[in-house]
């Protein structure tokens, strides 16, 4: 998918593509390196080189990104002595020969700038400022050796230290968030520029909760307000494509898609109108990129709450940013003379200083709306297999020690899940309900009372410190086995001391009518690393031949279930996504490799699920006979499950006589233009209205003037077509349905 990706990103006006460097994907057994496949990390800046891009390459090696640890491998926390990025000899000592290593390699091909490369700028550390009070003495010590050891290793291209208002020189400090426009301090010395590292399209969900949709216009406002506020030079988009968490990649609760609102969504299909209003935003930026570097800065009032931004040569070349701040109301300011209108919360970018080219609310591009297409569904019960997985008891399990062990250092994260289990002798006649309450760090629990469900529970995002779990169980006289099942869904990514976080069971007590406890915390336990089914790799072809595979209709919305079935590769190019909407909670895997971590039954505050559809790239896949295999964990109906295809199917765009920032015009005939992605064509119009329409792409109606041939002389010149443009002229609709009125035009199109 790289090339592609890429090539989009480039056509979308981005000169850099910027990533981090994985540390736990490069090096996930201490000296032992992958960098094949897609961890091929030279041939991906190769790529960027070969399309004529630049690249910032962000080694951290913390880097946060809602990835597991952090990016730190496991095997680091286990060093004796180690504390992760603080003023620790240990720590520092294999940060440093890491770091080494990935910059020996991009020297030796000869990747950096300053070798004729395309890499520009690196980055050493990341946000460590938010949690540098938590390491007192030893926090500042530690930016300056980071700093010194970067600086050392002579990659000839500046380094660079996020959200570290301190950066010892020359490390330059950098800007996250949303509004670096108003936040950045600014750059720590004169001789350093204004970068913008991190600019959050949309924000990263997690299972439970809503995703958070950021405007194209927000973001094109506060690109445009750095650049001309702060002098900006550098604005990466965090991200512009985000992709999927595949495996067990994500941090904790995190879900498989990321950043899915991106200008380049989860699929890499172009998410319009992001894309192409920033797209607008670049090229205007970079046709002044000489006034904006080498010219002379100054600024106005235009009112309380509207300023100029002006740079201006020596030969007369100038370009002036109009920002109006207010947030509720539209302006009309004088600038050099002449009157501007600004809407709220917008920049008009001004060349020449004086012909408005492009204002940040104004939305000239297309809008898409994407669309799954059931193209199989999976309902054929005699086509699925199924796998009950074991619940252990202690008689059974490898390992067994006094007390509760700690999760993450008994699975050394090679699972989400331990199995905890204890034999409790039950020596009272009475047959009383009892309560079983176990306390945990663990974000889901499922109990068995002699190899009966008891109850599961889960904790949240929001809510961390400790999951609880209170279930009435029926005691046998005698022994009785209590098996506990603790999951995580993904591990701490950020904050001081992460190599100090815990997991797992905390204290289990059985609590009777009378509210006595007998507290089972401290007895002989019985662990068992992962489940029967992981032990066994069964999501693998070879795998999956070495189990029992049952007739599923017992196991229907029963825990602890595996479940695998064959389909076909969809004909065609869209991406393909698993709708997995009938599903509980557990992981999916198509050929062995893992498409990510799921959990619908987890409802956001709407009764939705944070996520259903799940990318399968077609890289994944063979043509036919693909191995679809699942880990239900909660219970869920896989005969529901369907193969989708992806892709945007429905396209609108709107023109406006009244705006000329709305349309292009040749010849004084304004035009209105629509297309569908690659590979597709205009196929039906579903709504369009010349005249005086309502609202806008996202909600439109007829309004009180419309021309009753628009949509015949939209589909006459349009249809079969994979882009089409049309003359914003009442001869082109049969005649002016309101004269003396300014037209408006919206136009909805099926593209397949």
């Amino acid at each position: 998918m790289w090339p592609a990706l890429i090539s989009k990103a480039k056509q979308g006006g981005i000169d850099v593509i910027q990533t981090y460097v994985f540390w736990n994907v490069h090096e996930p057994v201490q000296g032992q390196y992958n960098f094949q496949g897609r961890y091929d990390l030279v041939k991906f800046i190769k790529e960027v080189r070969d399309q004529g891009l630049y690249v910032s390459l962000r080694i951290g090696p913390f880097i946060e990104s809602e990835w597991k640890y952090g990016g730190f491998p496991f095997w680091l926390r286990e060093i004796p002595g180690i504390v992760f990025r603080s003023d620790n000899e240990p720590f520092k000592y294999h940060m440093q020969k890491f770091m080494t290593m990935i910059v020996d390699m991009m020297k030796s091909e000869g990747l950096y700038a300053s070798q004729g490369g395309p890499i520009i700028l690196s980055q050493v550390e990341n946000e460590y400022q938010m949690v540098e009070p938590a390491f007192h003495e030893k926090g500042p010590p530690y930016v300056s050796w980071a700093a010194s050891m970067a600086v050392g290793l002579q990659t000839g291209v500046p380094w660079m230290m996020c959200k570290q208002q301190d950066a010892p020189d020359p490390v330059i400090n950098t800007c996250n968030g949303m509004k670096c426009g108003e936040t950045f301090p600014g750059p720590n010395s004169p001789n350093k520029p204004a970068l913008w590292t991190e600019n959050w399209t949309s924000m990263y969900q997690v299972y439970g909760e809503e995703p958070y949709k950021r405007t194209a216009e927000d973001i094109a406002f506060n690109v445009a307000l750095f650049i001309a506020a702060k002098n900006g030079s550098f604005v990466n988009y965090y991200m512009y494509h985000g992709g999927t968490n595949f495996g067990r990649s994500a941090s904790s609760y995190v879900i498989s898609s990321y950043y899915d609102d991106a200008p380049l969504d989860e699929y890499g299909l172009i998410r319009q109108p992001k894309w192409g209003h920033l797209k607008e935003l670049h090229s205007v930026i970079k046709e002044s990129s000489d006034t904006l570097l080498f010219g002379a800065y100054s600024s106005s009032q235009l009112g309380q709450l509207q300023e100029a931004h002006v740079f201006e040569t020596e030969k007369g070349n100038c370009v002036a940013f109009l920002v109006n701040k207010d947030q509720h109301v539209d302006a009309t300011v004088q600038f050099r003379d002449v009157t501007y209108d600004l809407p709220r919360t917008s920049i008009s970018i001004l060349s020449g200083c004086k012909n408005a080219s492009f204002n940040t609310a104004n939305v000239r591009s297309q809008y898409g709306l994407r669309a799954a297409k059931t193209v199989q569904e999976l309902d054929n019960a005699d086509a699925w297999g199924a796998f009950m997985d074991g619940i252990p008891n202690i008689d059974q399990v490898p390992r067994k020690e006094n007390g509760l062990s700690e999760q993450f250092a008994t699975t050394k994260d090679e699972t989400d899940y331990l199995w905890y289990t204890v034999s409790h002798n039950h020596n009272s006649s009475d047959d009383q309900q009892h309560v079983l309450r176990v306390t945990s760090k663990s974000h889901v629990i499922h109990a068995f009372v002699n190899d009966v469900f008891a109850g599961s529970v889960h904790g949240s995002h929001k809510q961390q410190e400790a999951t609880i779990l209170e279930a009435p169980i029926s005691l046998k006289q005698g022994q009785n086995t209590i098996s506990i099942l603790s999951a995580m869904v993904g591990s701490p990514d950020g904050g001081a001391y992460l190599e100090r976080r815990a997991a797992g069971l905390r204290s289990v007590k059985v609590f009777n009518s009378a509210n006595q406890s007998v507290d089972l915390s401290d007895d002989q336990w019985g662990y068992q690393v992962g489940l029967t089914g992981e032990q066994a790799k069964i999501y693998t072809e070879e795998g999956s031949t070495k189990k029992d595979w049952q007739t599923i209709e017992s196991s229907l919305n029963q825990p602890l279930v595996w479940y695998k079935t064959t389909f076909d590769n969809p004909s065609g190019s869209n991406p393909v996504a698993l709708n997995l909407s009938s599903m509980g909670k557990g992981e999916a895997w198509i050929n062995g490799e893992s498409i990510g971590r799921y959990w619908v039954s987890f409802k956001d505050p709407n009764g939705q699920p944070s996520q259903s559809l799940y990318h399968i790239p077609r890289a994944f896949m063979k043509p036919s006979n693909n191995l679809l295999v699942l880990l239900e964990e909660m219970g869920g109906n896989p005969k529901k499950i369907t193969v989708n295809t992806v892709s945007v199917n429905l396209v609108c765009s709107k023109v406006s006589q009244s705006n000329s920032s709305y349309i292009s015009s040749r010849k004084g005939h304004q035009k209105f233009h629509i297309r569908c992605h690659e590979g597709r064509s205009i196929s039906g119009i579903e709504f369009a209205s010349y005249g005086s329409p309502t609202g806008d792409c996202e909600s439109y109606s007829l309004g009180s003037c419309h021309s009753s041939a628009s949509k015949s002389a939209i589909e006459e010149v349009c249809i079969g077509k994979r882009r089409c443009t049309v003359p914003l002229s009442a001869g082109r609709f049969g005649g002016d349905p309101c004269p003396g009125t300014s037209k408006s035009l919206i136009v909805v199109a099926n593209c397949s």
